[in-house]
């Protein structure tokens, strides 16, 4: 059967992909940013999977005020990279995994959590910078992302939100729906967004360094009371940006120790501030 490995935690600042795109990772603002992914881009080439369930929040590109999906799987072949309003970013098409993600969709929906399904979507930055912190650079002819991904779109944007706890759940549901799956392959679950952040108003630059790291001490060890923080906490706390951290706890609900396993391998851990306002948190954690 199918089954997940491990579960990957980033932030997925645009301003990140920019740097990357325009080769500025080396010039000092960016250097210890881009070498706290090191470690990363070896341990992916270590531990390379065979699908990546990638879950992250659309920025409009895909759906707008117009359609606001709370939970959106993506079923198709392969998505293109969005245009953001500056042109696509200059990285491959994303190849899907349609026989994977349509039976995540039919498991999970049949365990009530109610997904949109979609079949045609555009890829923006918070899927694609991820994948380039994590896998490098790749040239958008000649390079390839390792695997095909299944994106997993969140609503974060638009309130309603979704519950911690609702997300926490929804990941035991995507694993169980990985692990009933009848092909041997090696699954990844990415969370991503977040950390502390507010974009705009009179806390525009909010920083929370400490309430940060308290968050991620509790999402590594219990995950299920890190489930159960209300949306308030992270707003006053966080950043009207920082509610993103939500879609973390279903990367973490997928992992093994929730369904009564062993506790998770912390395989490296970082954090840094600022990256264009924003703290980026980065969490790889092995089942």
């Amino acid at each position: 059967m199918a089954r997940i490995t491990a579960s990957v935690y980033t932030s997925h600042v645009p301003a990140i992909g920019a740097a990357m795109d325009l080769g500025k990772t080396q010039e000092d603002y960016w250097k210890p940013l881009f070498a706290g992914y090191d470690f990363s881009k070896q341990w992916m080439k270590d531990h390379k999977p065979d699908v990546i369930f990638l879950v992250y929040n659309d920025h409009a590109t895909a759906f707008s005020l117009d359609l606001i999906p709370t939970f959106a799987i993506g079923t198709a072949a392969q998505y293109q990279p969005a245009d953001e309003g500056w042109g696509p970013r200059p990285v491959p098409v994303v190849q899907g995994h349609p026989e994977l993600a349509s039976h995540i969709a039919q498991s999970v929906i049949q365990q009530d959590f109610d997904l949109t399904i979609v079949n045609k979507m555009d890829v923006d930055h918070g899927l694609t910078v991820p994948l380039s912190l994590m896998c490098g650079e790749q040239h958008p002819q000649t390079g390839a992302w390792p695997c095909p991904v299944i994106p997993f779109a969140v609503n974060v944007v638009q309130y309603p939100v979704p519950s911690g706890r609702r997300c926490f759940q929804l990941g035991q549901a995507i694993r169980r729906a990985v692990e009933s799956f009848d092909e041997d392959l090696n699954v990844h679950i990415w969370g991503t967004g977040g950390m502390s952040h507010q974009l705009q108003g009179a806390r525009a630059g909010l920083i929370n360094r400490e309430w940060d790291n308290a968050w991620l001490d509790q999402l590594i060890n219990d995950p299920a009371a890190c489930s159960e923080v209300p949306h308030i906490d992270y707003v006053r706390e966080a950043g009207s940006e920082g509610i993103e951290l939500v879609m973390w706890l279903i990367a973490r609900g997928a992992m093994a120790d929730v369904a009564g396993g062993p506790a998770p391998k912390v395989a490296h851990r970082f954090y840094h501030v600022p990256a264009s306002n924003t703290a980026v948190g980065h969490l790889i954690l092995e089942n």
